[in-house]
């Protein structure tokens, strides 16, 4: 977006990658199927960026969700919108976003040079004088860093960006993963394994406060748990202690204690002559029973007639709050985005310039800026790589 944006005012424009092909992060995203963006108004947008909304304001608003969507639409890209306003190529297919891209800079006249890897960015007089690759030394008026983060390294993503700020004296931010799941420990967590919940609210606490809380789904897995609402979770409490946070999840969030009371006694009385654990089948996925009974101090091979009220006061309490213990976040590799980076007051929200250097931007991940899971984090990308490309004439 950044070498059309520029190529497009006139500029003769060079993209150095050091993959094989252009655009390699995009193929895995929204799991192969490419969520762009989020077709939401700017003033909805920026509620849902986590770290340095202000920075953002202006590019956000300056190439918002919907022109990207017509950038994407003008240039042949059909596109769908989902569950959540998630847009996403009609095709499901992430090659396709990719394509579009490198139709616009073929437009253009943008050259692409593959397998080439920058090593060092020269600068004399606070001004710009070179830009150092394994095979080669350029000395252009202006470069543009679309380098990410650290997160699936594997697709090019090793942090070079937030290296090169470094070595040129620049603050950065410590970087943490964001948008990944969450190492928990709990007795009966190898049971609940590969358990999906929908329409639940987890929360993470600290000494009995609240520090982040969604509604949504979930998933437990072999290491704790994931999916959006766990996501979104991590992003928020990456700068906490992990280790110092309880997890607990509503398993009924529309019913308060005395309604689900209400609700667990007619269960009892249709199912009095059972087990505990055989009463609860209508109120719980069958994986879930046995762990909710168990942290309820109760008995699961109790007849139900002989449950106290004090029994089932505890087990309505349980199911208002399943609690486990949180260890750490995922490694920043898993993480689906990078947070921290290059501290946003170095850089000019309107132009993504460098204050302190002449010539140099910087652009999308490798800048302190992230948001939540739903085509977020890549409009980000695009808003921010657009203000850069543009500002150069």
């Amino acid at each position: 977006m950044a070498a059309y944006a520029a190529a497009k005012n006139g500029n003769k424009v060079t993209v150095i990658e050091k993959n094989e092909k252009a655009g390699k992060k995009i193929y895995i995203t929204g799991k192969g199927r490419c969520n762009i963006t989020n077709d939401i108004a700017p003033e909805d947008f920026l509620p849902n960026v986590v770290t340095n909304r202000k920075f953002l304001t202006g590019c956000i608003y300056r190439f918002p969700p919907q022109r990207l969507m017509r950038f994407f639409e003008d240039g042949g890209l059909k596109l769908k919108t989902e569950r959540g306003g998630r847009v996403f190529p009609l095709s499901d297919k992430a090659s396709d976003v990719t394509a579009c891209l490198l139709r616009y800079c073929e437009s253009v006249g943008v050259v692409f040079h593959f397998n080439e890897i920058v090593e060092r960015i020269d600068v004399s007089d606070s001004t710009l004088s070179g830009i150092i690759t394994d095979k080669s030394r350029y000395m252009p008026d202006a470069a543009l860093v679309c380098t990410g983060g650290v997160s699936y390294p594997a697709t090019g993503s090793t942090g070079d960006g937030i290296r090169f700020a470094k070595e040129l004296g620049l603050n950065t931010t410590a970087l943490k993963p964001a948008l990944c799941g969450i190492v928990c420990r709990a007795p009966w967590l190898k049971e609940l394994q590969g358990l999906s919940l929908k329409n639940v609210r987890v929360s993470a606490c600290k000494g009995g406060r609240c520090v982040s809380s969604f509604f949504g789904e979930m998933l437990f897995t072999h290491f704790g748990i994931s999916g959006p609402t766990v996501l979104s979770m991590s992003s928020e409490i990456n700068r906490c202690d992990v280790a110092e946070l309880l997890v607990s999840i509503d398993l009924k969030p529309a019913l308060d204690e005395q309604t689900l009371d209400k609700r667990v006694l007619r269960d009892f009385e249709k199912y009095s002559n059972k087990q505990l654990r055989n009463a609860l089948v209508e109120l719980l996925p069958k994986k879930l029973i046995l762990p909710v009974i168990a942290e309820s101090g109760c008995n699961a091979d109790m007849p139900v007639h002989s449950v106290t009220r004090a029994q089932r006061e505890k087990l309505v309490k349980t199911l208002k709050c399943f609690s486990l213990r949180a260890v750490s976040l995922r490694p920043i590799e898993e993480g689906i985005v990078t947070s921290g980076g290059i501290d946003v007051s170095e850089i000019d929200p309107r132009t993504m310039r460098c204050r302190k250097i002449g010539g140099l931007y910087f652009c999308g991940e490798a800048l302190d800026v992230d948001a939540y899971t739903g085509g977020f984090n890549l409009q980000i990308a695009f808003s921010t790589g657009f203000a850069a490309g543009e500002s150069i004439r």
